[in-house]
């Protein structure tokens, strides 16, 4: 199904279930706040049960059984932040907005274009708390959730890096020592084939979101750029060599039938079975894949191409707030405040694994427990100075952009075409719908 079908079809459900159901949001224009009746708002998110969406739950109920003057209603978005940011267009359309969304770190410009929405350091000031963002997040943080021109479009909230999962019992059975995990790619292929070769089976996956995260991670790490202005205009920066060996390097894994071209329900569930050695996705999988797993579940760092620095973008979300009506609004703040405490980042990152955008919570708290408790949570902290913006396509056509990258990924990995002939169409219509 191509991007516009895909689109309508959104658009079309999430309008007749707005219909249905209705949203909490920005579309009414009344208030509850003068009825004695709680303020109502509406929560998107997506967190599904394999990835955070028991603790979501949580944390609502908590919310509103602390807070009676407001009632917040959470909604699962499935497709991830492509699939919200679609849904979310639909809502828009219909005039049913939801108040708090988490929106992908890939989507910061568009969704700062395309729905309406106050710079978040205007909403806490009317909510009196001017200087909550300031107090909250350090600088660099805060700045993931900018425009270039300063604009806060959001907080910071779910903090990932990409890492790569191993299992240390099929390591050992075919003669490696699982203490010394692959620090390259060239490693990881090494890895990869020893096993391949004990076992008869792929050792490697890494995941295929409908994003291009793990991509970017790829193509940066390798010196490269996914995206680049000239003269004013953007550009697609990923037409060259650099770019095309890193997606060649996963595609030639698959081709030799070390690694793993398959859903990721299908890779992870082959991971965490026992069946699959490797898996590189994002360290926001760790307790789902600790608890699911029946062998020690363990981790190392994004792998870097020979002599080159470790890039890896920030993956996770941020959480915007789109009420419209005052009231909302600040109904919206004092949920978004509750989220980003030390005590319920704590709870969303155990039941995750994300890494917590607040400062300070690797220095003391609960959290600090956590980290001293368990390796892999240290492990993807400490590649937090290696992080990166999460590439965002700007303009009207940003989700078709990211929709370009992501079929080419497939036409890459099944052996279709090669990695410099698809990422040069790709860029060709990328630049088409930029400019």
């Amino acid at each position: 199904m191509n991007w516009k079908k895909a689109l309508l079809c959104a658009t079309v459900g999430v309008m007749t279930a707005v219909s249905l159901t209705g949203c909490g949001g920005s579309g009414s224009t009344s208030s509850s706040g003068d009825s004695g009746k709680p303020v109502e708002i509406e929560y998107w998110h997506v967190a599904s049960d394999s990835f955070g969406g028991k603790t979501v739950r949580e944390l609502v109920d908590d919310f509103n059984k602390n807070h009676p003057n407001i009632k917040v209603k959470e909604k699962f978005n499935p497709d991830m932040y492509k699939g919200l940011t679609q849904n979310l267009q639909a809502a828009v359309a219909s005039g049913q907005t939801p108040d708090v969304v988490q929106m992908g770190w890939d989507f910061l410009y568009y969704a700062d274009e395309n729905f309406q929405h106050e710079d978040i350091n205007t909403v806490f000031a009317d909510a009196g708390d001017p200087d909550f963002v300031k107090n909250t997040f350090e600088p660099n943080i805060a700045k993931l959730a900018q425009t270039a021109d300063g604009k806060q479009v959001g907080l910071p909230y779910s903090l990932s890096v990409p890492v790569l999962y191993y299992n240390p019992d099929i390591f050992k059975a075919a003669g490696l020592d699982p203490n010394k995990p692959p620090k390259t790619w060239n490693e990881v292929r090494q890895y990869a084939q020893q096993i391949k070769d004990k076992t008869g089976q792929p050792a490697f996956f890494m995941q295929e979101y409908a994003d291009t995260w793990t991509n970017q991670a790829l193509v940066e790490s390798n010196g490269g750029t996914m995206l680049k202005k000239e003269n004013g205009k953007w550009k697609a920066g990923f037409d060259t060599p650099e770019a095309a060996e890193g997606y060649q390097f996963i595609a030639d894994m698959v081709k030799d039938g070390i690694g793993l071209h398959a859903t990721n329900e299908e890779g992870f569930q082959a991971f965490t079975s026992g069946k699959l050695a490797m898996v590189c996705t994002t360290i926001g999988k760790r307790a789902n894949f600790e608890k699911s797993s029946q062998f020690k579940v363990s981790t190392t760092s994004f792998p870097a191409f020979d002599g080159k620095p470790v890039k890896v973008p920030a993956g996770g979300n941020f959480l915007m707030i789109l009420s419209k009506d005052k009231d909302k609004q600040k109904a919206a703040a004092e949920f978004v405040k509750y989220l980003e405490s030390a005590e319920s980042l704590t709870k969303w990152d155990t039941g995750t694994g994300y890494l917590p955008p607040r400062k300070g919570m690797d220095k003391e708290g609960d959290y600090k427990k956590l980290m001293d408790e368990n390796e892999n949570v240290r492990k993807a902290m400490e590649m937090l100075p290696n992080v990166t913006p999460w590439v965002s396509f700007p303009g009207q056509n940003g989700l078709q952009a990211e929709q370009v990258l992501i079929d080419m990924r497939d036409v890459v990995l099944n052996g279709s075409k090669s990695a410099t002939d698809a990422l040069h169409e790709a860029a060709v219509k990328i630049d088409g719908l930029l400019n």
